[in-house]
């Protein structure tokens, strides 16, 4: 295997982590909001920052009339996409 080659497979795990780690993060907000977690909790608090910040460009996309669904369709939405842009982007970089 070159160094070329490792290097792709390298980025290409990276890339897959830190998509992996921003879905998460947004799907643990979703189910945190779903469950009413406590929003004075700190670690609360914290994963629903990150989770507005990732999702900044799809949270308030959707205008159902339930709060749970914007929440699930905004939030859910930027995680899918990261996602399918992660890994395509890991499967390109593998490819080369």
């Amino acid at each position: 295997m070159s160094t070329r080659q490792s290097n792709g497979l390298l980025a290409a795990r990276i890339i897959v982590v830190v998509a992996d780690v921003m879905a998460v993060i947004i799907g643990l907000w979703i189910l945190m909001y779903l469950l009413d977690a406590n929003r004075a909790n700190a670690l609360v608090g914290f994963v629903q920052d990150s989770a507005r910040w990732l999702a900044a460009w799809s949270y308030d996309l959707f205008t159902f009339d339930k709060a749970w669904a914007r929440v699930v369709a905004g939030y859910g939405l930027a995680a899918v996409v990261y996602l399918f842009i992660g890994h395509a982007v890991a499967g390109q970089l593998r490819r080369h």
